[in-house]
């Protein structure tokens, strides 16, 4: 299947019912398939009349208890962004696919990772934080998009799936778990009425006295604090190697390919591959950083994730960035050459 496409079938298969979005490529295939089989599925599908209607609709089919999601590509993201943080503030579940394109501003319709920043960092205002996910494939999608569910749902929080055009738009094999759709659990919290209770449920993140804001605020860092515990997941590749690569997403894939290359040229090379962009696994990095002579942080970017990569190394060990920007895709070759360049004492930043 496409990547939009499965992304779409895997949301449906974890009992998604409610989708709001608005077309833009390269992500118009999530939008279109939603459009045919939401309704045989019994869910609901609106084309809504921008982006900012559509991340707000998601808040409210999420607040009757609907498991809801959006999609959309960079700059219709960046107007996602205020509704992002209400979702975060009332407590609302939901998931937010972007298919990241070349930018800033309109950019490109080619595949990039320049939108690190806005998803890890919260592009909307206020304290607050999304789980993020990092597909490196087809399948990953399909199984993170499911999961994207039951964590939006375990904390009552918008959670992210973070891809790019190429994601999108490439096809692989992909399967679906067997069985019937799962038993979701009840949301007692949700404004579905008021039958069998005394006072109606409320979904708000207004709080004007600054005590009860501050204790609200409180009561999210400890929610955030849990995230970064137990929601941690990537994949370290020969923990025994010398060189580490860093990335995740596509750019992971490119490295896979200089991984294999870097045997011939006598390098033991492993890879870091974060799956949670947010919580950032530093615990892969500490579990290597004591034999790593050097970390090659790999992005289609100028360079975002590379600062959270640094900050988990601590000083201890160089990490170099290579990065290509606007849509423009490494190669592994160009991977393999800033290898040889730092085994060979001349890196720096590319």
């Amino acid at each position: 299947m496409k990547g939009n496409e499965a992304i779409a079938e895997a949301a449906i298969r974890a009992g998604c019912r409610f989708y709001a979005g608005y077309p833009i490529t390269p992500q118009n295939e999530l939008c279109e398939y939603m459009a045919r089989r939401m309704p045989e599925a019994g869910g609901t599908f609106i084309q809504s009349e921008s982006e900012i209607a559509a991340i707000n609709m998601v808040y409210g089919a999420g607040s009757a208890g609907a498991r809801a999601m959006t999609s959309s590509s960079s700059p219709g993201i960046s107007l996602k962004q205020e509704g992002i943080s209400y979702l975060a503030g009332a407590e609302v579940p939901g998931v937010i696919v972007n298919m990241v394109r070349g930018g800033p501003g309109l950019g490109s319709i080619q595949p990039a990772q320049s939108d690190y920043f806005q998803a890890t960092r919260g592009g909307g205002h206020g304290d607050y934080r999304t789980i993020v996910l990092g597909p490196g494939g087809i399948q990953e999608a399909v199984e993170l998009t499911m999961l994207a569910f039951d964590l939006a749902d375990r904390y009552r929080n918008p959670v992210v799936v973070l891809g790019d055009g190429m994601m999108g738009q490439m096809m692989e094999p992909v399967r679906f778990p067997e069985g019937p759709p799962p038993s979701l659990s009840p949301k007692p919290w949700a404004t579905t009425g008021t039958p069998g209770r005394d006072r109606p449920n409320i979904i708000n993140s207004l709080y004007i006295e600054a005590e009860a804001c501050e204790r609200h605020n409180q009561h999210l860092l400890q929610k955030y604090r849990e995230m970064e515990l137990r929601e941690v997941r990537y994949e370290l590749v020969d923990p025994e190697a010398e060189y580490f690569l860093v990335a995740y997403g596509t750019s992971s894939r490119i490295c896979r390919a200089a991984m294999a290359r870097a045997v011939a040229d006598g390098l033991r090379v492993g890879m870091v591959r974060p799956i949670t962009l947010w919580p950032f696994p530093r615990a892969a990095i500490e579990r290597v950083v004591g034999r790593a002579r050097a970390f090659l942080t790999v992005e289609m970017s100028a360079g975002q994730m590379v600062e959270d990569v640094r900050l988990a190394v601590e000083g201890r060990r160089p990490v170099y960035f290579f990065g290509r920007t606007g849509g423009a895709v490494p190669t592994p070759q160009e991977v393999m050459d800033c290898l040889k360049m730092i085994r060979e004492g001349r890196g720096g930043e590319w």
